[in-house]
């Protein structure tokens, strides 16, 4: 497989984490609406803050504007998409025919899922395709970018020029583990990973140097998932419910003193980020803030201010269409 000239990544994410700056990424997750102006309203206040703004795909199991469509409505208007994309909901041709689609439209960066199981939410008989799992699915898109052509080897017209990322979850490692899964998923095309909560620095600066020493190249970048916490209670759902989810014990402590407790969260994941930042091998954070994203631009723009590393993000031109 031959890489074809001109086919490297070109969105703003990548130019980013290639530069060595620390980003910041937010999420939303699309309206059950069919009006762009309520997907719009979501995303503008992260404009200029975060780095990029991924938009969920049937997050929770659940209907919404579809992800592609959301992508391309923030490519638009100038707001740098991450489009997840999961294996759930789409067989390998519909998997090929919409990620041309999303190239398109001016989406480049690609955060590819298994996706939520369909029995978990409000539809629970729908049923789940899973076609192809989340390793051939990168290995889909890096085929299309890398060599312009679908695994059929029909050629694409046009660049697909894709920056390909995975999920990942952090873990304090034991003795003797390493990053198999991880590893498996660069080797299929990924460049970058956003993970699961994890909102133990330690824990994270020991992962990321077992991620080294473990053979993960020193240009795949690790994009750390953060939450700004509401209140103790939701600490203790997000850490009993969120597979992988780490918050620490004293963290939930400290929010159950507080006088104050959501602003103790933002200023704990403010703090956090901060610290991110100087960690050794973390390339960013990714900020979630479920039924809470009215916060998150406060929180970035406060990150922003506390560190020189953490550097506003250019303005992206929007994207024009051509019909």
């Amino acid at each position: 497989m031959t890489t074809r000239p001109g086919a490297a990544p070109d969105s703003q994410l990548a130019a980013a984490l290639r530069a060595g700056r620390f980003v910041i990424t937010a999420e939303i997750s699309p309206p059950v609406s069919c009006r762009p102006e309520d997907l719009l309203a979501k995303a503008r206040p992260l404009a200029g803050l975060a780095d990029a703004v991924n938009v969920t795909d049937g997050a929770g199991a659940r209907a919404a504007m579809a992800a592609s469509t959301a992508a391309a409505l923030l490519a638009q208007h100038g707001i740098e998409p991450v489009l997840q994309f999961t294996c759930r909901d789409r067989n390998r041709i519909a998997i090929q025919s919409d990620l041309i689609g999303a190239a398109a439209c001016g989406v480049r960066n690609l955060l590819m899922l298994r996706g939520d199981d369909p029995g978990a939410g409000d539809q629970p008989d729908a049923k789940g395709v899973f076609d192809l799992d989340s390793v051939r699915l990168i290995e889909t898109a890096a085929r299309m970018r890398d060599c312009g052509e679908l695994p059929t080897g029909r050629k694409i017209a046009g660049a697909p020029r894709f920056f390909i990322g995975c999920a990942d979850m952090p873990i304090d490692p034991p003795a003797g583990w390493s990053p198999t899964g991880l590893k498996a998923k660069i080797a299929a095309g990924a460049t970058f990973a956003q993970t699961q909560f994890c909102m133990d620095a330690g824990i994270v600066a020991r992962y990321a140097r077992r991620l080294a020493d473990g053979g993960v190249p020193r240009d795949f970048h690790l994009v750390i998932g953060v939450v700004p916490l509401r209140s103790a209670r939701s600490a203790r759902w997000i850490r009993d419910n969120l597979f992988g989810s780490i918050i620490p014990d004293g963290l939930i402590a400290r929010l159950e003193g507080a006088a104050d407790a959501a602003a103790e969260g933002r200023r704990v994941c403010v703090e956090l980020l901060q610290q991110l930042a100087e960690t050794p091998g973390v390339a960013g954070a990714h900020i979630m803030a479920p039924g809470a994203d009215e916060v998150v631009p406060a929180v970035i723009a406060e990150a922003r201010r506390g560190t020189e590393r953490i550097a506003r993000p250019p303005a992206r031109p929007p994207v024009r269409s051509s019909s």
